[in-house]
């Protein structure tokens, strides 16, 4: 009896399981090395570039190894339907983000006690 169930094979999903467990044991070891050594092991920039890289490499494994992007007879729309869904996820990040910082920046201008005023008439 084959391994194979639907587009992948058994050792393809293995595979990417334990890719996948790789990458988050290295980000975690790399912010677990930087908080136990009182943030002098290396750069909070080195860090945080680390950490992007590794996302996205943890982004490509999940999509190859279990959504199978790119192992379809017409890829085209594969990255049709990833460029939409990376579209959304931006727009709902950066918006996130935007809208936060409106409303920390807002919030700083007005006195602690008219917030606390504020905030118990809401």
């Amino acid at each position: 009896m084959p391994a194979e169930t639907g587009h992948g094979s058994l050792l393809s999903y293995v595979s990417g399981f334990v890719l996948s467990l790789v990458l988050t044991f290295i980000a975690y070891y790399l912010v677990d090395q930087h908080v136990h050594s009182g943030h002098e092991t290396f750069s909070h920039g080195f860090l945080y570039g680390t950490i992007i890289v590794l996302a996205v490499v943890q982004l490509v494994v999940q999509l190859v190894f279990f959504l199978h992007l790119g192992r379809d007879s017409r890829p085209h729309w594969n990255l049709i339907v990833f460029t939409y869904a990376a579209l959304l996820l931006v727009i709902i990040v950066v918006g996130s983000l935007w809208v936060m910082a409106h409303l920390n920046y807002n919030m700083m201008q007005m006195p602690p006690t008219q917030v606390d005023t504020y905030m118990l008439n809401q």
